[in-house]
Protein backbone atom coordinates (compact mmCIF):
# COMPACT_ATOMS: atom_id res chain seq x y z
CA UNK A 1 0.00 0.00 0.00
CA UNK A 2 2.61 2.51 0.72
CA UNK A 3 4.10 1.88 -2.97
CA UNK A 4 0.72 2.69 -3.99
CA UNK A 5 0.31 5.63 -2.27
CA UNK A 6 3.91 7.02 -3.08
CA UNK A 7 3.30 6.29 -6.85
CA UNK A 8 -0.30 7.57 -6.53
CA UNK A 9 -2.31 4.48 -8.14
CA UNK A 10 -5.01 4.48 -6.18
CA UNK A 11 -8.07 6.20 -7.18
CA UNK A 12 -11.19 4.42 -6.65
CA UNK A 13 -10.45 4.69 -2.40
CA UNK A 14 -10.09 8.14 -2.49
CA UNK A 15 -6.66 8.15 -3.09
CA UNK A 16 -5.13 10.35 -6.27
CA UNK A 17 -4.53 9.34 -9.35
CA UNK A 18 -2.24 10.10 -11.91
CA UNK A 19 -5.30 9.92 -14.67
CA UNK A 20 -6.47 13.15 -16.17
CA UNK A 21 -9.97 13.48 -14.84
CA UNK A 22 -11.73 13.18 -17.74
CA UNK A 23 -9.71 11.23 -19.93
CA UNK A 24 -12.54 8.05 -19.51
CA UNK A 25 -16.52 7.71 -19.16
CA UNK A 26 -18.63 5.58 -18.38
CA UNK A 27 -21.26 4.83 -20.95
CA UNK A 28 -24.67 5.15 -20.07
CA UNK A 29 -26.34 3.07 -22.36
CA UNK A 30 -23.76 -0.63 -22.33
CA UNK A 31 -21.60 0.94 -18.90
CA UNK A 32 -18.59 -0.04 -20.18
CA UNK A 33 -15.62 2.47 -19.74
CA UNK A 34 -14.56 4.52 -22.97
CA UNK A 35 -12.25 6.62 -24.09
CA UNK A 36 -13.39 10.17 -23.73
CA UNK A 37 -11.94 11.24 -26.89
CA UNK A 38 -13.09 8.66 -29.20
CA UNK A 39 -16.63 9.29 -28.58
CA UNK A 40 -16.13 13.23 -29.19
CA UNK A 41 -14.94 12.29 -32.34
CA UNK A 42 -17.81 10.01 -33.03
CA UNK A 43 -20.27 12.74 -32.63
CA UNK A 44 -20.72 12.14 -28.84
CA UNK A 45 -22.40 8.53 -29.91
CA UNK A 46 -20.62 5.46 -27.80
CA UNK A 47 -18.32 4.01 -29.69
CA UNK A 48 -19.05 0.63 -28.01
CA UNK A 49 -22.89 0.15 -28.18
CA UNK A 50 -23.87 3.43 -30.14
CA UNK A 51 -25.52 5.10 -27.42
CA UNK A 52 -26.49 8.99 -28.28
CA UNK A 53 -25.50 11.51 -25.75
CA UNK A 54 -27.22 14.39 -25.42
CA UNK A 55 -25.52 17.49 -27.10
CA UNK A 56 -25.78 21.44 -27.49
CA UNK A 57 -28.39 22.33 -30.33
CA UNK A 58 -25.48 24.10 -31.88
CA UNK A 59 -23.51 20.80 -31.96
CA UNK A 60 -26.11 19.29 -33.78
CA UNK A 61 -26.51 21.91 -36.48
CA UNK A 62 -22.64 21.94 -36.98
CA UNK A 63 -22.67 17.80 -37.13
CA UNK A 64 -24.81 18.01 -40.46
CA UNK A 65 -24.44 21.73 -42.56
CA UNK A 66 -21.21 22.53 -44.63
CA UNK A 67 -18.36 23.68 -42.15
CA UNK A 68 -18.82 28.29 -41.39
CA UNK A 69 -22.26 27.95 -43.70
CA UNK A 70 -24.54 28.45 -40.91
CA UNK A 71 -26.13 31.86 -40.35
CA UNK A 72 -28.75 32.53 -38.22
CA UNK A 73 -32.16 34.31 -38.62
CA UNK A 74 -34.27 35.58 -35.85
CA UNK A 75 -31.91 35.59 -32.83
CA UNK A 76 -33.32 38.74 -31.79
CA UNK A 77 -36.53 37.57 -30.23
CA UNK A 78 -37.06 36.78 -26.43
CA UNK A 79 -39.66 35.58 -24.19
CA UNK A 80 -41.40 37.48 -22.54
CA UNK A 81 -44.09 36.95 -19.61
CA UNK A 82 -47.19 37.41 -20.93
CA UNK A 83 -49.81 36.39 -18.10
CA UNK A 84 -47.21 37.63 -15.11
CA UNK A 85 -46.73 34.62 -14.34
CA UNK A 86 -45.41 33.90 -10.40
CA UNK A 87 -46.20 31.78 -7.71
CA UNK A 88 -45.59 34.27 -4.20
CA UNK A 89 -46.04 31.23 -2.01
CA UNK A 90 -43.39 29.07 -3.92
CA UNK A 91 -40.93 31.95 -4.57
CA UNK A 92 -41.22 31.11 -8.52
CA UNK A 93 -40.88 33.13 -11.10
CA UNK A 94 -41.23 32.90 -14.47
CA UNK A 95 -38.93 35.71 -15.39
CA UNK A 96 -36.13 33.98 -13.28
CA UNK A 97 -36.83 30.79 -15.10
CA UNK A 98 -36.35 32.60 -17.99
CA UNK A 99 -33.01 33.81 -17.16
CA UNK A 100 -32.03 30.76 -15.70
CA UNK A 101 -32.30 29.10 -19.11
CA UNK A 102 -30.50 31.86 -21.26
CA UNK A 103 -27.65 31.67 -18.81
CA UNK A 104 -28.07 27.39 -19.12
CA UNK A 105 -27.99 27.45 -23.18
CA UNK A 106 -26.22 30.59 -24.16
CA UNK A 107 -29.22 31.13 -26.24
CA UNK A 108 -32.50 34.10 -25.78
CA UNK A 109 -34.83 31.31 -26.53
CA UNK A 110 -34.60 27.35 -27.00
CA UNK A 111 -34.83 27.19 -30.61
CA UNK A 112 -31.93 28.36 -33.15
CA UNK A 113 -33.14 28.44 -37.06
CA UNK A 114 -31.17 30.09 -39.50
CA UNK A 115 -30.03 29.71 -42.98
CA UNK A 116 -27.04 26.71 -43.84
CA UNK A 117 -25.81 24.86 -46.78
CA UNK A 118 -25.47 21.25 -46.25
CA UNK A 119 -23.96 19.35 -48.98
CA UNK A 120 -23.75 22.37 -51.03
CA UNK A 121 -28.07 22.41 -51.30
CA UNK A 122 -29.28 25.73 -49.32
CA UNK A 123 -31.57 24.79 -46.71
CA UNK A 124 -32.97 26.80 -43.68
CA UNK A 125 -32.28 24.70 -40.77
CA UNK A 126 -33.39 24.64 -36.94
CA UNK A 127 -32.37 22.82 -33.52
CA UNK A 128 -34.20 23.31 -30.33
CA UNK A 129 -31.75 23.25 -26.71
CA UNK A 130 -33.49 21.30 -24.09
CA UNK A 131 -31.29 23.13 -22.04
CA UNK A 132 -33.09 26.28 -21.83
CA UNK A 133 -36.64 25.40 -19.84
CA UNK A 134 -36.70 21.84 -21.68
CA UNK A 135 -37.22 22.99 -24.75
CA UNK A 136 -40.90 23.59 -23.90
CA UNK A 137 -42.77 25.58 -26.45
CA UNK A 138 -44.03 29.24 -25.82
CA UNK A 139 -44.81 32.21 -27.70
CA UNK A 140 -41.16 32.65 -28.82
CA UNK A 141 -40.65 29.36 -30.26
CA UNK A 142 -43.34 28.84 -32.10
CA UNK A 143 -42.75 32.48 -33.73
CA UNK A 144 -39.13 31.33 -34.82
CA UNK A 145 -40.60 28.28 -36.46
CA UNK A 146 -42.85 29.48 -37.99
CA UNK A 147 -40.67 32.73 -39.41
CA UNK A 148 -38.22 29.77 -40.47
CA UNK A 149 -41.28 28.07 -42.49
CA UNK A 150 -42.15 31.62 -44.20
CA UNK A 151 -37.92 31.76 -45.14
CA UNK A 152 -38.32 28.19 -46.64
CA UNK A 153 -41.26 29.05 -48.34
CA UNK A 154 -40.14 32.66 -49.46
CA UNK A 155 -36.39 31.12 -50.95
CA UNK A 156 -37.93 27.64 -52.42
CA UNK A 157 -35.33 25.79 -50.22
CA UNK A 158 -36.40 22.93 -47.90
CA UNK A 159 -36.46 23.48 -44.14
CA UNK A 160 -34.63 20.61 -41.78
CA UNK A 161 -35.80 21.08 -38.01
CA UNK A 162 -34.01 18.84 -35.22
CA UNK A 163 -37.08 18.77 -32.71
CA UNK A 164 -36.40 18.00 -28.84
CA UNK A 165 -38.95 19.00 -26.31
CA UNK A 166 -40.50 18.52 -23.20
CA UNK A 167 -44.15 19.68 -24.20
CA UNK A 168 -45.76 23.43 -23.97
CA UNK A 169 -44.52 26.26 -21.88
CA UNK A 170 -47.32 26.25 -19.43
CA UNK A 171 -46.30 29.41 -17.75
CA UNK A 172 -47.83 31.22 -20.99
CA UNK A 173 -51.38 29.31 -20.71
CA UNK A 174 -52.88 29.57 -23.89
CA UNK A 175 -50.89 31.14 -25.25
CA UNK A 176 -48.53 28.53 -25.22
CA UNK A 177 -50.98 25.72 -26.67
CA UNK A 178 -52.05 27.72 -29.49
CA UNK A 179 -48.35 27.55 -30.68
CA UNK A 180 -49.36 23.84 -31.93
CA UNK A 181 -52.29 25.00 -34.47
CA UNK A 182 -49.82 27.99 -35.41
CA UNK A 183 -46.71 25.76 -36.26
CA UNK A 184 -49.37 22.92 -37.89
CA UNK A 185 -50.67 26.01 -40.35
CA UNK A 186 -46.90 26.66 -41.30
CA UNK A 187 -46.54 23.26 -41.99
CA UNK A 188 -49.78 23.14 -44.31
CA UNK A 189 -47.96 26.42 -45.84
CA UNK A 190 -44.75 24.62 -46.51
CA UNK A 191 -47.06 21.81 -48.30
CA UNK A 192 -48.83 24.21 -50.55
CA UNK A 193 -46.16 26.04 -51.67
CA UNK A 194 -44.09 22.12 -52.65
CA UNK A 195 -41.13 22.81 -49.94
CA UNK A 196 -40.15 20.20 -48.53
CA UNK A 197 -39.66 19.88 -44.77
CA UNK A 198 -37.70 17.13 -42.51
CA UNK A 199 -38.11 16.86 -38.98
CA UNK A 200 -35.37 15.10 -37.16
CA UNK A 201 -36.72 13.82 -33.34
CA UNK A 202 -34.16 13.37 -31.21
CA UNK A 203 -34.35 12.26 -27.11
CA UNK A 204 -36.37 13.77 -25.97
CA UNK A 205 -39.70 14.49 -28.12
CA UNK A 206 -42.63 14.82 -26.27
CA UNK A 207 -45.91 16.95 -25.71
CA UNK A 208 -47.49 19.98 -27.85
CA UNK A 209 -44.17 19.79 -30.01
CA UNK A 210 -44.42 16.25 -31.45
CA UNK A 211 -48.30 16.98 -31.18
CA UNK A 212 -47.38 19.61 -34.27
CA UNK A 213 -44.66 20.21 -36.28
CA UNK A 214 -42.71 17.80 -35.07
CA UNK A 215 -44.98 14.86 -36.44
CA UNK A 216 -46.15 16.76 -39.70
CA UNK A 217 -43.03 16.12 -42.00
CA UNK A 218 -42.65 14.80 -45.12
CA UNK A 219 -40.10 12.32 -44.13
CA UNK A 220 -39.91 11.55 -40.27
CA UNK A 221 -36.20 11.27 -39.13
CA UNK A 222 -35.46 9.61 -35.46
CA UNK A 223 -32.28 8.93 -33.42
CA UNK A 224 -31.72 5.66 -32.24
CA UNK A 225 -32.99 5.32 -28.88
CA UNK A 226 -35.12 8.32 -28.44
CA UNK A 227 -37.93 8.99 -26.39
CA UNK A 228 -40.90 10.23 -28.63
CA UNK A 229 -44.52 10.50 -27.79
CA UNK A 230 -47.40 12.86 -26.84
CA UNK A 231 -47.92 11.89 -22.88
CA UNK A 232 -45.99 10.18 -20.40
CA UNK A 233 -46.08 5.67 -20.98
CA UNK A 234 -46.85 5.97 -16.48
CA UNK A 235 -49.82 8.83 -16.97
CA UNK A 236 -51.36 6.31 -20.35
CA UNK A 237 -51.23 3.10 -18.62
CA UNK A 238 -52.85 4.95 -15.80
CA UNK A 239 -55.44 6.30 -17.48
CA UNK A 240 -56.60 3.40 -19.87
CA UNK A 241 -56.08 0.75 -17.02
CA UNK A 242 -53.71 -1.32 -19.32
CA UNK A 243 -49.95 -3.10 -19.72
CA UNK A 244 -47.86 -0.97 -22.07
CA UNK A 245 -44.72 -2.78 -23.96
CA UNK A 246 -40.99 -1.95 -22.51
CA UNK A 247 -40.33 -0.40 -25.41
CA UNK A 248 -43.03 1.94 -25.92
CA UNK A 249 -42.30 5.59 -27.15
CA UNK A 250 -38.67 4.56 -28.29
CA UNK A 251 -38.10 5.88 -31.74
CA UNK A 252 -37.48 1.54 -32.78
CA UNK A 253 -41.68 1.36 -31.39
CA UNK A 254 -42.40 4.42 -33.46
CA UNK A 255 -40.85 3.20 -36.52
CA UNK A 256 -42.23 -0.25 -36.12
CA UNK A 257 -45.83 1.59 -35.83
CA UNK A 258 -45.57 4.08 -38.58
CA UNK A 259 -44.75 6.97 -36.54
CA UNK A 260 -40.73 7.30 -37.94
CA UNK A 261 -39.46 7.01 -41.31
CA UNK A 262 -36.19 6.41 -40.67
CA UNK A 263 -34.04 5.77 -37.55
CA UNK A 264 -30.81 6.78 -38.42
CA UNK A 265 -27.37 7.06 -36.19
CA UNK A 266 -25.99 10.82 -35.80
CA UNK A 267 -22.83 10.14 -37.26
CA UNK A 268 -24.72 8.77 -40.66
CA UNK A 269 -27.59 11.70 -40.80
CA UNK A 270 -25.52 14.34 -42.64
CA UNK A 271 -25.06 12.18 -45.91
CA UNK A 272 -28.70 11.08 -45.51
CA UNK A 273 -30.23 14.53 -45.36
CA UNK A 274 -28.14 15.45 -48.40
CA UNK A 275 -29.22 12.33 -50.87
CA UNK A 276 -33.10 13.05 -49.45
CA UNK A 277 -32.74 16.71 -49.94
CA UNK A 278 -31.47 15.94 -53.53
CA UNK A 279 -34.63 14.10 -53.94
CA UNK A 280 -37.13 17.02 -52.77
CA UNK A 281 -35.78 20.13 -52.94
CA UNK A 282 -37.78 22.07 -55.98
CA UNK A 283 -34.51 23.34 -57.08
CA UNK A 284 -32.59 20.23 -57.21
CA UNK A 285 -35.22 18.76 -59.29
CA UNK A 286 -35.23 21.77 -61.19
CA UNK A 287 -31.48 21.56 -62.36
CA UNK A 288 -31.60 17.79 -62.55
CA UNK A 289 -34.03 18.12 -65.43
CA UNK A 290 -32.51 21.14 -67.16
CA UNK A 291 -29.35 18.51 -67.29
Amino acid sequence: MSFLKRNRFVSRIGRSSNIRAGLWLKCHGCKQVVYHKDVQENQMVCTLCGYHYKIKASQRIDYIVDPGSFQETHANLRAANPLGFEIAELDYSYNAKIEEGRRKSGLNEAIITGFATLENIRTVIGAMEFRFCGASMGSVVGEKFCRAADDAVRERIPLVMICSSGGARMQEGILALMQMAKTADAVHAMNDAGVPYIPILVDPTSGGVYASFAGLGDITIAEPGAYIGFAGKRLIEGALKVKLPDDFQTAEYQYQNGFVDIISPRTELRPLLGRLLRYLSPQERLAAAEA
